[in-house]
């Protein structure tokens, strides 16, 4: 599956620096009995469904060039929306001021999952100040502890 994934990043990324969008993710899963390849892309303003229309045509051209996958299944294309994944470095430093969620793999100070505003990145660093009961606090994570983050949407 990363061999699918490693050559869609590549055969989707020219596509890509030509419309000027930024590769968020990709994705290849089964669900069920269906395959589905999800591309996730976006720029600063946001994509609308026609850039997504096209980077999906074009794509799709590319794949039936090189058939790097043999059986049947779903191409999508779209915007990671509000809760956008935080994958590379470059994104935890856009995402400086912003609410977000982190996982860790192994707990720190007993916990896994920790929500709040991430104040500062220093490319291995991730600062969150969470709120614990009415107390701000900050909590520092090593970035290669990172399971998974993301933004998250605060509605306080």
């Amino acid at each position: 599956m990363s061999k699918v994934i490693d050559t869609v990043g590549q055969l989707v990324t020219p596509i890509l620096d030509e419309m000027e969008l930024e590769l968020v993710d990709v994705e290849y899963v089964k669900e069920g009995k269906d395959w589905f390849l999800r591309v996730f892309i976006d720029k600063p303003s946001g994509v609308d469904i026609e850039e997504c229309g096209m980077v999906s045509e074009r794509l799709s051209e590319k794949l039936d060039e090189i058939d790097p996958i043999t059986h049947n299944y779903f191409l999508e294309v779209s915007s990671p929306g509000a809760e956008r994944p935080l994958k590379k470095k470059q994104d935890f430093e856009k995402a400086i001021g912003k609410n977000v969620y982190i996982k860790t793999y192994e707990p720190l100070d007993g916990e896994k999952e920790f929500e709040g505003v991430l104040t500062e990145f220093d490319g291995n660093i991730v600062s969150v100040e969470i709120k614990i009961k009415t107390r701000k606090t900050t909590v520092t994570i090593p970035y290669e502890k990172i399971a998974n983050a993301r933004l998250a949407v605060s509605f306080s």
